[in-house]
């Protein structure tokens, strides 16, 4: 059984994570990583798995509570966690011109293309390496360049900090109030912003744009074949969630406050993958926090650092309604019929998701029982967060019972990885010859 679990790509993805996890937990608990009373080994666990995650949720304040090596473990593992470990595992092959297993390519290419572009293995590692690296480059530097105009102190690593962690959509902070501070910074906001979709846009769909923009600088002629499905439906998709969550947003809370369009369209964005705030989330309504649940349960778009169930399954999902509902066989979208694997694949990806939140709801209303003071909109939005590994709170983190806390570990280990994954890489698949008779029932 052993033997089999480990010929599974799905495996070694988890394998990974968990063993980063681990090495992040014994790093963050040393005592030169935090200052002396304020973190304790299931705080340390806690955001090891958040940083490992990209997620962002914490139990401490990262600023105070972790000190300078602390900080560059957390930035280390968000790095890690976001490329993933296979991906530096495969450039150290790379390198070392060694070959890498079946099953590690397969889990490779499986995280950050689809199936059409799994050609070059090489030219892909080293194209996101490049990509990556160019960016929070940039990030760092604009960033940087923008503090000098907001009262707040700062320097080269945090801007640093705050590039990478955009970049790999992760949302932790080395300041307390997370961005709240640069909130005037129309500079740092925007390039905070951009890192963020950069960032969740995926890989694959984010090398194709710059292909595409590289040939148009150089006037060539265009590429004979159209852009790929998926570059299509995830640059649609992403433009309608965040447009659309940025007036619904406006409308149903910051149109109240002192909230402007600016504020909308940056939570809108980070909403649905990073965690960083330049407003209090735990001051906006319930409609708004309804509209930021939508968002974070949706989430970026596969083979990227972003969590949620995907901008892609939502999209087959809704052509899939669409397709029943007009009484066709084939489900389309844009012009291309989607095949019926992954029409399964994204209905399981849905449900899968669904249950899990139900069922961490229920789990954090039993143990969270001693907060009156929380209402049932703080606790869901507390697990499809976690779920989505955004980070976004309205400050019920911190006060988690233990084994809430724990449950939302679990959670941020699911939803960096996927429901679906991790139970192919947990259940056996045995071939079945045989098939049970076919009987009808009511439903609807």
């Amino acid at each position: 059984m052993l033997k089999r679990f480990w010929q599974r790509p799905e495996a070694l993805l988890v394998a990974t994570f968990l063993i980063l996890v681990a090495i992040g937990t014994v790093l963050l608990s040393l005592p030169a990583a935090h200052a002396r009373g304020q973190v304790g080994v299931l705080d340390a666990f806690f955001t090891a798995t958040s940083a490992v995650c990209v997620t962002g949720l914490i139990t401490v304040d990262t600023a105070t509570a972790y000190t300078r090596f602390g900080q560059t473990v957390i930035l280390v593992l968000i790095q890690l966690g976001g490329l993933g470990l296979m991906t530096f595992g495969a450039l150290a092959a790379q390198l070392l011109n060694l070959r890498m297993s079946f099953s590690s390519q397969a889990a490779w290419r499986g995280v950050f293309f689809e199936a059409r572009r799994q050609a070059n293995l090489g030219r892909a590692l080293w194209g996101i390496l490049l990509l990556t690296l160019t960016c929070e480059a940039a990030g760092t530097l604009l960033v940087r360049a923008g503090m000098d105009d907001v009262d707040v102190v700062g320097g080269w690593y945090e801007a640093l900090f705050t590039a990478v962690s955009a970049f790999c959509n992760a949302g932790f902070s080395v300041y307390s109030d997370s961005l709240m501070s640069f909130r005037s910074s129309l500079l740092i906001v925007a390039t905070v912003a951009l890192l963020i979709v950069a960032g969740g846009l995926g890989y694959g769909v984010s090398l194709e744009v710059l292909e595409r923009g590289w040939r148009w600088l150089r006037r060539q002629p265009a590429h004979p074949v159209r852009w790929s499905l998926q570059a299509r439906l995830v640059l649609g998709v992403s433009l309608a969630l965040t447009v659309g969550g940025a007036v619904a947003l406006f409308v149903t809370g910051l149109a109240r406050g002192s909230g402007t369009v600016l504020d909308a369209v940056f939570q809108s964005i980070t909403a649905r993958t990073a965690g960083f705030n330049t407003i209090e989330i735990d001051l906006l309504p319930m409609p708004a926090l309804l509209v930021l649940i939508a968002l974070m349960f949706v989430g970026g778009s596969p083979g990227s650092c972003a969590g949620g169930v995907k901008t892609t399954t939502a999209a087959v999902w809704v052509a899939r309604v669409w397709t029943r509902l007009t009484d066709r066989e084939d489900v389309s979208v844009l012009g291309r019929r989607i095949p019926r694997d992954i029409v399964r694949r994204a209905g399981l990806v849905l449900a899968l998701a669904g249950i899990w939140n139900l069922a961490g709801m229920l789990l954090l209303a039993l143990t969270e029982q001693g907060h009156p003071e929380w209402g049932l909109e703080d606790l869901l939005f507390e697990q499809v967060s976690a779920f989505a590994t955004v980070g976004l709170s309205t400050g019920v983190t911190p006060g988690l019972s233990t084994i809430g806390k724990l449950w939302i570990i679990i959670t941020m280990f699911v939803g960096r990885l996927g429901p679906v994954t991790i139970a192919f890489a947990m259940l056996s698949r045995p071939q079945t010859l045989s098939r049970y008779p076919v009987e009808r029932v009511m439903v609807g």
